[in-house]
């Protein structure tokens, strides 16, 4: 399917302007690479709080590291409401914001898309909202589309062609039902069952009955935590012989309590190369003085790549063509591009459940050239 590209900009920001921000430091004749943060600084729930402000924290960390003095951060508050979010864009569009990164959640995407899109301006954020991305708004968060694509078609290069999933009643759940069917269809497999539970350990002994009766040679968990660890179980209990079927799972397997259960043993999900943020951790912690939150390290993979493409001309760098480089970048957790559709792909790892942890099992792609599993 061709991906429209965004229409013309009605109102674009094309050439600095003396009203735009800049700092007094600024070289007398540079133009400096305005770029416009948007989290939710003042949210009411201090997890969300905390964690704009190490996403920020990181994002200097960024500019610290690129070591380009003109790279200006602009920040604006996300607010309660895409209202609020609607309000932070246009303070950061007349401040002369170039791109702007962020905000964190679908809303406020939605909210700020079409105002960023009047002046010309791309989007790279943070929502895991597929709906939200396009047309000049690039998702640069862990999407679990990329994650069953991965696992999928690795099980599918090791021989597995008939795939059943069990997947949660929730909007995560019916995210993976999506990209489960698309990704089996593509890969010349055959999806022989779907089966829907409520997300509780209490409900899962039915589902599990129908598909360890059914004919999958594959079988995709979509769950975590202790409803995966009761899902497994049940699953051998009605017949599900692991040496002949093998589980398959999401990043919500990246947990360590996963290698306690007997039963999953062997299974395999896409995530990460275990530690490849280690550097990224070590260098925030030492910077501030404690880990960083998962998310931050999009934050830190933003400001690196705005860096990057920011030598060209002022008010002109950030096009789609160099936004949507099909070599992609690196990222402090592996390999990542756009897509034409605005969603973002990852090089991910392929990681098997062993009692003593994960072991790599198909390392991640080093190149999104010529890829193998």
């Amino acid at each position: 399917m061709v991906v429209p590209l965004p229409p013309v900009a009605g109102n674009p920001l094309d050439r600095d302007q003396p009203a735009y921000l800049r700092l007094p430091n600024n070289a007398p004749g540079s133009v400096p690479v305005r770029v416009g943060i948007i989290l939710p600084f003042s949210s009411s729930t201090s997890g969300t709080r905390n964690l704009a402000a190490a996403m920020l924290k990181a994002a200097e960390l960024a500019v610290f590291d690129g070591g380009n003095r003109d790279v200006l951060l602009i920040t604006a508050d996300e607010g309660a409401t895409p209202d609020a979010a609607g309000g932070a864009a246009l303070k950061l569009l007349g401040q002369g914001a170039e791109i702007i990164i962020g905000p964190l959640f679908g809303p406020s995407v939605s909210a700020i898309a079409p105002l960023a899109r009047d002046r010309g301006v791309p989007v790279l954020a943070f929502s895991t909202e597929r709906s939200v991305a396009g047309n000049g708004v690039y998702l640069l968060s862990f999407l679990p589309q990329s994650e069953v694509k991965r696992v999928v078609s690795y099980a599918v290069s090791q021989g597995h062609h008939k795939f059943a999933a069990m997947v949660p009643e929730t909007a995560y759940g019916d995210v993976i039902a999506g990209a489960f069917t698309d990704v089996v269809k593509s890969a010349g497999a055959t999806s022989v069952d779907i089966e829907h539970f409520a997300p509780n350990s209490a409900t899962v002994m039915a589902p599990a009955t129908t598909i360890a009766k059914g004919s999958a040679d594959a079988v995709m968990i979509a769950q975590g935590g202790s409803v995966l660890r009761a899902i497994a179980p049940s699953l051998a209990f009605n017949g599900l012989d692991p040496a002949k079927v093998k589980l398959l799972g999401t990043g919500l397997w990246d947990d360590a309590s996963v290698v306690k259960e007997q039963t999953l043993t062997g299974g395999w999900f896409a995530a990460p190369e275990p530690n490849a943020d280690e550097a990224f951790n070590e260098k925030y912690r030492a910077t501030y003085g404690a880990a960083p939150p998962q998310l931050a390290s999009l934050a830190y993979d933003a400001v690196t790549l705005v860096a990057l493409l920011s030598t060209g001309t002022p008010y002109h760098r950030f096009t789609n063509a160099a936004l949507m480089d099909p070599n992609g970048f690196g990222g402090v957790n592996g390999i990542f591009r756009f897509n034409a559709d605005g969603t973002s792909e990852r090089g991910l790892a392929v990681l098997e459940v062993q009692p003593d942890g994960f072991h790599v099992v198909s390392p991640a792609p080093r190149t999104f050239q010529a890829q193998s599993f």
